[in-house]
């Protein structure tokens, strides 16, 4: 009686390595898109903080001067005192008024009795759905 010889199976076949690869690249596909939007978001949620702080920063200046900085001394009135503004006690932040997170400078605008700050958002165009606006 002869005996039959198993034949050991060893290694991966060509589909088995190429299956695997199809999955990793699914997986780093799904990976890349989840960090795209949380980075989208962080930036959102930073550039609503530093409006918050603005508006802190905007209301301690009203509670000393009495009255809200005008539209074309903008948030620098907060760094610098401006000359028509008896009763500045700042500076009111700390360091210059930064950037919004995607590289543009905040807007501030305001009637006297109140003021909004926003930035353009992402794309970077006013009066769109993705500007960020203090709550004034």
């Amino acid at each position: 009686m002869a005996s039959r010889q198993r034949r050991v199976r060893r290694g991966f076949t060509l589909m088995e390595v190429l299956l695997v690869l199809v999955i990793l690249v699914i997986l780093g596909s799904m990976a890349g898109i989840f960090i795209r939007g949380a980075q989208k978001r962080a930036r959102s949620d930073a550039a609503r903080a530093q409006i918050g702080v603005f508006d802190k920063a905007i209301k301690m200046y009203e509670l000393n001067v009495q009255m809200y900085p005008a539209t074309s001394q903008g948030l620098q009135a907060l760094r610098l005192p401006p000359g028509d503004a008896p009763g500045w006690s700042g500076p009111y932040l700390d360091r210059d008024v930064p950037l919004d997170p995607w590289g543009n400078p905040y807007q501030y605008e305001s009637n006297g009795e109140t003021f909004r700050i926003w930035s353009f958002g992402p794309d970077a165009g006013d009066g769109t759905a993705d500007d960020i606006m203090s709550d004034q």
